[in-house]
């Protein structure tokens, strides 16, 4: 099952909403909060590769107080 962490840069005063629009989704495994240089981590999993580079391309970044990501995938050794 491919699996991502996206670190997420937001608007100031939008960590919140971004939050929660994330939780919203049923890909997204959990979401934390962060002190630092980001805002927010997320751990995504999909049945496919193809299904998770569609979120992480079209749904991610249509999310309203998203500034930058960073996104991390995860592979086996």
């Amino acid at each position: 099952m491919p699996e991502a962490f996206v670190l997420f840069k937001t608007e100031p005063s939008h960590e919140r909403d971004v939050y929660l629009a994330l939780t919203s989704h049923d890909s997204v495994r959990e979401v934390h909060a962060l002190y630092g240089e980001f805002d927010l981590l997320a751990h995504v999993s999909s049945d496919s590769a193809k299904n998770l580079t569609s979120l992480l391309m079209n749904e991610f970044r249509t999310i309203k107080g998203i500034r930058d990501t960073q996104t991390l995938i995860a592979v086996e050794y």
